[in-house]
Order: structure tokens, then C-alpha cells, then sequence
């Protein structure tokens, strides 16, 4: 099988089929990466990613005397991943993750149901495990550039599809594979696969008010200020100031609590319900699909302690605030480690 991105040089030992040791490793250390976003894009979970990854290179190893040299490497691991992917989405219980229930409509005032855990929540990305944006060019065909593939409001969308669907839109209009190359990977005629793909560009059309998700701009000097008073308004406790930063038809995801909020005055009323329930905060910078994020700690009121509390992803538009997914408690302080945050941010200075 060849890929979009065209034949690499072959690996293994003249002569002999499958790939040595030294080789397998060198594979892996190139594409571990990109094999893990793919699997993330698939699953819409880090941990999920990082076990499927690593299952991948298991099977491609006990299978590496299948593998000739002659066809592209990176196509073969992409086929081991992409059945890995669609193999574990059969085993659990729900088939997607989710932003936010598509039935429920957006809240007013506080917040009262708590945790939903019975729910399986979306989970951020961070940018360190990113592959290199610059270098991962996807193939002519592609339909999205590669940093709109990676935003969280992209991953949401697409965990809207079916899962057979879900690879095929990943592998021809994210990665830019060919309808032919799609079904020799999946199975099925490349007939079945053009359908597959008109369902699912239909049903992200649908999502969309424009019929697909808007591009998103390289990082600007403004979105770099915005994060700093992103920040500040929450180390200051200034709750206006932060309020401010939002535009009127912001909207606002809690996970994994159910409700969400829209336009400015009724996420400036939640937030202010809420603003108290600690002595103070402290921000740290950190990326998350390739958006601005922050990890948030907060300070106990009665033991004075500072504990991770949230992980926040900003979707920045025109000098504010379009979107704004906070992952709170308990599911926020989970993902600390995955962004390299430490327990506590004495590391950080005071």
C-alpha cells in the first residue's frame, strides 16, 4: 500500500523481508507521533491514544515479517492503527465522546446536576505530543489543514460520525489519502468509501453554519495578549475583566458537568455563582489542540492549599473569546500530568 504522502525508503535488510530490530525502533520514533493524533482524532481520548499507539507498535512488531519494504511504511502502521481504533470503539460502550449532549439546550444560573461520569467526556490534547504542524503536511487531496484538524471543536465534530465514517473522513480529507488507498485500508469498494464520505461531509456540514468548520489563523501577537489577560483576570480575581474578554455569543463547556452556557451575560452569571468557591488561582500557560490553554490551581479556603483544579482551552476570534471549555473537577485535575503540570505550583515561583 502506498500513502498520500508517496513511498519512503524501505526499510529492512537487503535481501530479507520485514524490518530488524534498529529499523522497527527508527520507525517508530518517526511516526509515534502523528500515529498518536490519529488514533486521538479517532477516539476523542488521550488515554485511549496512548494505549492504542502502543498496541499498534506491539502488532506491528509480531507482524513485521508481513511487511516487505516495498510499500510505504507509514500507510502500514496507519491501516494497523486506524482497525486498532475501530476494533476498541466496538468494545466500549459508547461510540463517541462528547462537548456536550446535542439534545441538551444551553443553561442559565447555576449549575446543579454535578459529575455526569456515566458520560464519556472529550478530552483535550496537549501541544507537546503534537507532531511537528509545520513539517505534517497532509497530501494534495486533503480538505482541512492540518492545525484546523487538530482544534478541539474539529474532534468534537468529527466524534459526531459513525466510526467507519470517522476514519474514512480522516484518512482522505485530513490526511489527503485517495478514495482507492482508503478502501484497501477499510475493506469494502471505493464506491462504499465515496458514499461514506459524502455522509459524513454532510453531517459536519450540518454542524456548521458555513458547511464546515471555519479556518483557523496562525497564532497572532493578540492571541498571545489575550491568553496573558485570560490569565491575569483569574490571578487577579477579576471577574469583569474576564468577562470582557468573551465575545456576546461566546460559549462555554464545563466537562464533565452537563451544562453549558451561551452568549456573554449568561456565562458571566454562572461564573460569578461560582467565582468564590476558592481563596484564589493561579494560571499557567500551557497548549492544548494547538489553541491557547491554561491549567488553573486553585487555593483551599480552609486549608490554604493550592491543588490543580481546571484545564481551560480558549478558542480565540477577533481579539476575544469564541469558545471557552474548562475541564473542571474531577476530571481536570486528571489531565495535570498530561500537560507536564506538577501536584502544586510552587514549581512555577510565587
Amino acid at each position: 500500500m502506498t500513502d498520500a504522502s508517496g513511498p519512503i525508503e524501505p526499510l529492512g535488510r537487503p535481501g530479507q523481508p520485514g524490518l530488524d530490530r534498529l529499523a522497527f525502533e527508527r520507525l517508530s520514533l518517526t511516526h509515534r507521533r502523528e500515529l498518536k493524533l490519529h488514533c486521538y482524532r479517532m477516539m476523542g481520548s488521550l488515554n485511549e491514544a496512548d494505549d492504542l499507539v502502543q498496541e499498534t507498535f506491539l502488532r506491528a512488531w509480531r507482524a513485521r515479517s508481513q511487511f516487505d519494504g516495498r510499500g510505504s511504511a507509514r500507510g502500514w502502521l496507519y491501516s494497523i492503527a486506524t482497525n486498532s481504533c475501530l476494533n476498541a470503539i466496538k468494545a466500549r460502550s459508547s461510540s463517541r465522546r462528547i462537548l456536550e449532549q446535542p439534545e441538551r439546550p444551553p443553561s442559565e444560573g447555576r449549575a446543579t446536576g454535578g459529575p455526569a461520569a456515566e458520560l464519556a467526556w472529550l478530552e483535550p490534547y496537549p501541544d507537546a505530543e503534537l507532531p511537528d504542524i509545520a513539517d505534517d503536511r497532509p497530501g494534495p487531496e486533503a480538505r482541512y489543514e492540518t492545525r484546523e484538524a487538530v482544534r478541539l471543536a474539529f474532534v468534537a465534530a468529527i466524534q459526531l460520525l459513525p466510526p467507519r465514517q470517522r476514519a474514512a473522513l480522516l484518512l482522505c480529507d485530513v490526511l489527503g489519502w485517495s478514495a482507492i488507498e482508503t478502501a484497501q485500508l477499510l475493506g469494502g469498494s471505493t464506491a462504499s468509501i465515496n458514499s461514506a464520505l459524502q455522509r459524513a461531509r454532510a453531517t459536519l456540514g450540518g454542524h456548521y453554519a458555513q458547511g464546515r468548520a471555519p479556518q483557523r489563523p496562525q497564532p497572532s501577537p493578540d492571541e498571545g495578549q489575550l491568553l496573558e489577560r485570560y490569565m491575569r483576570a483569574w490571578q487577579g480575581d477579576n471577574l469583569d475583566g474576564l468577562v470582557d474578554l468573551l465575545r456576546e455569543d461566546a460559549v462555554y463547556h464545563m466537562p464533565p458537568w452537563r451544562e453549558w452556557y451561551r452568549g456573554r451575560p449568561a456565562i458571566g452569571a454562572f461564573l460569578g455563582s461560582v467565582w468564590g468557591n476558592f481563596a484564589g488561582y493561579r494560571a499557567v500557560a500551557v497548549g492544548a489542540n494547538a489553541q491557547p490553554a491554561v491549567g488553573v490551581y486553585a487555593l483551599g479556603r480552609r486549608d490554604f492549599a493550592w491543588r490543580p483544579h481546571s484545564v481551560h482551552v480558549i478558542e480565540p476570534a477577533d481579539g476575544k473569546i469564541a469558545s471557552l471549555t474548562i475541564y473542571v473537577p474531577p476530571l481536570g485535575p486528571a489531565l495535570f500530568a498530561a500537560f507536564g503540570l506538577p501536584p502544586e505550583p510552587r514549581a512555577f515561583g510565587d
